[in-house]
């Protein structure tokens, strides 16, 4: 069901538009006198996700401070279904005024086109790419009984249990599934994929013991970690980059390996273009809030801005990551 839930009006905005672009180097300059107007009402945005979501909730966060210093209000619209389809098809089909823009992610824009064959859009073709809003790492977590403390361990338990350990997943297509393929690709062994319905789901089978272990987005298993009913193994960003302090990266002891999933903020194609760069640093100024950071922390995200050209450049290289594993997991579009 849609649910529309306004994040903050006009009277609760903390600043005004000229507080906000004197901020961080943003200008009214470049724009022409009709877009210098904007935003004069609310924004929709459409989360293609469920309420709760990783996706929802870090968007909500981002979106809250984004309208206090545009001094709009940013209206959230959930439209959730089809692995987030359903949503897209609304941004893209809508008017490219900048009143709608659409907290885009890796499995609604780079994985489900790969997968879905009524699935018709492209990231890259139908839409203003604004900015990366936060980068999400997944996580390689076991149920603590099993005798393995990091990703080689792993790896040679799976050996040794000749195919017969297994590995949850989200569901058939899904992140953790192309990421515990890619995974299991890269390092060489093989475990039996248990689909669930829904990432919940998956990684309560793994803290049940039904299985082994799983690859999944960092939000959706770090409390359980906290409460010690998983055991954390390793991260899937760069070794340069640390989202959870002291936690090794995957690609530390299996090189080159990375499998981050990715949100970012996108309009309908055609929107002006200093409407997209007005947005864009505007993001870039909400993600140094405090605030902001101290909610990625919690779900282990990174903040991520970028210029909506770099946002271009890491969806074209993150669709190929994703094309390779979905030839990897031998799937095809249904």
């Amino acid at each position: 069901m849609k649910q529309a839930i306004p994040l903050i009006t006009p009277a609760h905005a903390a600043f005004t538009r000229r507080h906000v672009l004197a901020l961080g180097g943003l200008t009214l300059a470049p724009l022409s006198f009709a877009q210098r107007t904007y935003p004069d009402h609310a924004v929709k945005v459409v989360v293609p996700n469920a309420p709760g979501s990783s996706v929802d909730t870090i968007g909500r966060v981002v979106c809250i401070e984004m309208a206090r210093l545009l001094a709009q209000p940013m209206v959230m619209d959930n439209r959730a279904g089809a692995a987030g389809a359903i949503g897209v098809e609304v941004v893209r089909n809508a008017p490219a005024d900048g009143y709608t823009v659409l907290i885009g992610s890796s499995s609604a824009l780079s994985v489900a086109p790969l997968l879905q064959k009524a699935v018709t859009y492209s990231a890259l073709r139908d839409f203003e790419l604004i900015s990366l809003m936060a980068l999400l790492p997944n996580v390689l977590v076991c149920n603590p009984q099993l005798p393995v403390h990091n990703l080689s361990q792993l790896i040679a338990y799976a050996k040794s249990k000749g195919n017969a350990s297994n590995m949850a997943s989200a569901g058939v297509g899904s992140v953790s599934h192309l990421a515990g393929m890619a995974l299991q690709s890269a390092a060489g062994f093989k475990s039996l994929h248990v689909p669930y319905k829904g990432g919940a789901q998956g990684v309560a089978s793994v803290v049940s013991g039904e299985t082994d272990w799983v690859l999944t987005p960092a939000p959706a298993a770090m409390s359980l970690v906290a409460a010690g009913r998983l055991r954390l193994l390793g991260h899937s960003m760069p070794p340069t980059m640390q989202p959870l302090g002291a936690v090794p990266s995957l690609g530390t002891s299996l090189p080159g390996f990375e499998f981050a999933s990715w949100i970012g903020l996108m309009t309908p194609k055609g929107v002006p273009t200093a409407v997209v760069e007005l947005l864009s640093k505007t993001m870039a100024v909400a993600l140094q809030r405090s605030e902001v950071q101290k909610a990625f922390e919690l779900n282990g995200a990174v903040p991520q801005a970028s210029s909506p050209e770099g946002f271009r450049a890491y969806l074209t290289r993150d669709i190929d990551i994703n094309r390779r594993a979905v030839a990897t997991a031998g799937l095809q579009p249904e």
